[in-house]
């Protein structure tokens, strides 16, 4: 792995956590799923305004259509819609503690449904994954943390892992912008309709909620997206997944610095534990590197 790989895994790594805490700050202003129907919306057409520009066309196949759609319901809509409401009611940190867990709840399930193998490390990896959300979850909870909230960010998280599963082995060619794209507008329509008929349309219109929503459309949503398929491309999907392990340091660390949330010791406890099992996991997983990334 050279040096700029390293730094695009780091870049990625930030820019997913950081997310979390933009997130909060938007929610303070506007409905949640107002704000992520408009985010989308124009994410999506940027998107597919700059793959057109690079030569990209709307040429999918099957499958290619299968995993626009999965993404656009489970990602966009589900796994986000429910952290974005959950994140009124819980800290940026408690949800992108919960939001790591889908490289540990993907090895798991690929275990358990596709006979993948872990080996002694991955399992352990497994294990300290689950001690680490323990030791946070239960300082957080007893804390004061929203129980309807956690719920909604593990239910999140869970509907992410099922589309990662889903779509196992799909490779988005010469045309990921345009599938970005695409999702990103699938979501938006599905939002829509929640937004227009469950929420009340009062925003107020500061500058944090605008730097919000350019930040989140920008960065998370299409500059992170396209350095990680860049970094899988450059590296490999396994060796890639591997920065993953950063997710619930820098989340907790930018919510710290940037919303001033208080952390404890067991949150650190946690999240080290945590960190530690995600890299085990994912560590074990390239024993045979060659075969997952051919």
């Amino acid at each position: 792995m050279d040096f700029r790989a390293i730094l695009m895994g780091v870049a990625f790594a930030a820019m997913w956590s950081s997310a979390f805490t933009s997130a909060r700050f938007a929610v303070i202003d506007a409905p949640p799923f107002l704000f992520l129907t408009a985010r989308f919306l124009v994410s999506g057409l940027l998107a597919i305004g700059i793959a057109f520009a690079m030569g990209q066309k709307i040429a999918l196949d099957r499958r290619g259509w299968l995993a626009v759609f999965l993404f656009g319901i489970f990602q966009n809509a589900v796994y986000l819609g429910f952290n974005f409401v959950a994140i009124q009611w819980i800290d940026a940190s408690v949800a992108v503690i919960i939001a790591s867990l889908l490289p540990l709840i993907v090895a798991a399930a690929s275990w358990v449904l596709f006979r993948e193998k872990l080996g002694h490390l991955g399992l352990l990896g497994l294990a300290a994954g689950l001690v680490g959300v323990l030791i946070v979850m239960s300082a957080r909870l007893s804390g004061g943390a929203d129980p309807t909230g956690v719920a909604l960010c593990i239910g999140g998280v869970l509907a992410l892992s099922a589309a990662t599963l889903l779509v196992r082995g799909f490779s988005a060619g010469g045309n990921l912008l345009m599938i970005v794209g695409l999702q990103m507008l699938v979501g938006s329509a599905l939002l829509l309709p929640v937004a227009w008929f469950g929420e009340t349309w009062t925003v107020n219109w500061t500058i944090p909620l605008g730097l919000a929503f350019l930040y989140t459309t920008l960065i998370p949503g299409l500059l992170a997206t396209f350095v990680w398929f860049k970094l899988v491309a450059r590296i490999g999907a396994t060796r890639a997944a591997t920065f993953h392990f950063l997710n619930p340091f820098l989340g907790v660390a930018v919510a710290a610095l940037l919303l001033r949330e208080q952390v404890s010791v067991r949150d650190i406890i946690g999240v080290a534990v945590i960190m530690a099992g995600i890299l085990a996991v994912q560590l074990s997983r390239q024993v045979k590197p060659l075969l997952t990334e051919a």
